[in-house]
């Protein structure tokens, strides 16, 4: 499909492919990677919950209004109506910036929360959600919201535009997820899209600078509307047409791209999953843009033994407009001030690397920012463009990774570019470390899960194409 014409039928397209969607359909790799992104999500969302001091303010403002017990809020054990329980928990999934990426952001806390919110309310009202059912919802969602991204003709645009693909794309792409739990036709469906679309917000204008910042809450808002889109869908309300494609859709207004790639849209739906080639996990609890950095440190430490002593300096060189967005001001980001302006800086990320060999949760905590020698370490990180780097179609997914340049105190110099990162399909993570990252995210929570509980709900979660009630899973871990 080559034409930007309003009837060249993409919502409709991706509505069809989002309620006819099968489990059998679904490749068997696919299927092994939506398992660990219902594992790691629910592990970083309860790790949140006893982590992030917005995490508490959120679900007692959500708490006090009180509802319909009908999703669990993670890690905090109480209930709330469906669409808050999404807010809350779509927003906790991205409050420690550990969450899995892929292209167009983070595809799983906008799918994920969504569909067990809804999986829950619908055990509650005695029509309980199999596993089967749940992970054809989830490869729906993230199936559209990766197509969305990579669409897009743009070079960088996320930095260039100035959106957030998480959150923007996150109200297609929940409400697909939502219509497809929900059991919705195809036109209930075209109509949760045009309804989520009518909400879609997600702009970068998100400067951090405080403890309890809103910047995690933009999946929440997503995952929220998506929520409420479905289910007005459900009840007969009727969404805008053509949000995709139309002259006031999303690629023409916000993504403000006329010509978008409509092959890579719409080719293959329900047969080609995307998402199998450009998703990947965190090992390290920051942001995104520092995965590439971290990566060629570490092979260097390792390769050549480095110590922290044994370092003059190190000099990022190049990558995309992120690399340079958490590279400067310097000193700012020599010294942040609150665990994610850390997450949020590749000169103290970097520094924690040189000088400890791994990022954890730990390396963020307060004590943690102001680790002496991290700090002297961050003093000797700078950054530098590189005008011959190209920028990447599309967006986080496609960084042009920075090289790392150590110099050291002997007068060696030594270079790398990261030929992938750990966690990306070409190096993907083993089942055993997700896992434990898992355990040691639970481990946070703001209510203490038993470690029975944790194993019980590791092994539902490997064995959820066979689960008849999802919400067993959540149920175990409150």
């Amino acid at each position: 499909m080559n034409t930007a014409d309003n009837d060249n039928g993409a919502t409709r397209a991706l509505a069809q492919h989002a309620a006819t969607l099968q489990f059998d359909a679904l490749p068997a790799a696919l299927v092994a990677m939506l398992k660990q992104c219902v594992l790691d999500t629910l592990g970083v969302a309860i790790g949140a919950s006893g982590l992030a001091p917005e995490a508490k303010i959120l679900a007692d403002y959500v708490g006090e209004f009180g509802g319909k017990a009908d999703s669990t809020l993670l890690g905090f054990g109480t209930q709330a109506p469906a669409s808050w329980a999404a807010l809350v928990n779509g927003s906790l999934g991205h409050m420690l910036d550990y969450d899995d990426v892929g292209a167009g952001g983070h595809v799983s806390i906008v799918t994920i929360p969504v569909a067990l919110a809804l999986a829950e309310k619908s055990g509650r009202a005695g029509h309980p959600v199999s596993g089967r059912t749940l992970l054809a919802a989830i490869a729906a969602g993230t199936d559209i919201h990766t197509r969305l991204n990579q669409a897009i003709r743009i070079p960088d645009w996320t930095i260039a535009e100035g959106w957030f693909p998480t959150q923007m794309f996150g109200f297609i792409s929940g409400a697909a997820t939502a219509a497809r739990v929900l059991g919705l036709n195809a036109a209930q469906t075209e109509n949760s899209l045009g309804i989520g679309f009518n909400q879609m917000s997600g702009s970068r204008q998100m400067a951090v600078g405080a403890a309890t910042h809103m910047r995690s809450m933009q999946a929440g808002f997503s995952g929220q509307g998506a929520v409420l889109a479905a289910e007005l869908a459900q009840r007969g309300i009727v969404g805008s047409k053509d949000v995709i494609e139309g002259r006031y859709g999303i690629f023409r207004t916000y993504v403000r791209d006329s010509a978008p790639d409509w092959n890579a849209l719409l080719s293959g739906l329900g047969k080609d999953f995307p998402l199998l080639a450009k998703h990947g996990f965190k090992i390290w609890p920051a942001c995104g843009y520092t995965r590439a950095t971290n990566t060629a440190v570490l092979e260097l430490r390792n390769e050549h033994r480095l110590k922290a002593e044994d370092v003059e300096t190190i000099t990022v060189i190049g990558g995309t407009g992120g690399a340079k967005l958490l590279s400067e001001p310097i000193e700012a980001k020599r010294r942040p001030q609150l665990a994610i302006d850390g997450k949020f800086s590749i000169p103290f990320t970097t520094a924690v690397m040189m000088t400890h060999g791994n990022v954890q949760l730990r390396d963020y905590t307060e004590a943690a920012l102001h680790d002496t020698a991290v700090l002297a370490m961050a003093d000797r990180v700078s950054w530098r463009a590189d005008p011959d780097a190209e920028l990447p179609i599309g967006g986080e997914s496609a960084l042009s990774r920075p090289t790392i340049e150590i110099r050291l105190r002997d007068g060696r110099t030594l270079s790398r570019k990261a030929d992938g990162v750990p966690g990306d399909p070409r190096h993907p993570i083993a089942q055993a470390q997700l896992e434990a990252k898992f355990r040691d995210c639970v481990s946070f929570a703001a209510r203490p899960v038993a470690r029975q509980n944790i194993d019980r709900a590791i092994a539902l979660i490997n064995d959820l194409e066979n689960l008849d009630d999802t919400a067993e899973i959540v149920r175990v871990l409150s």
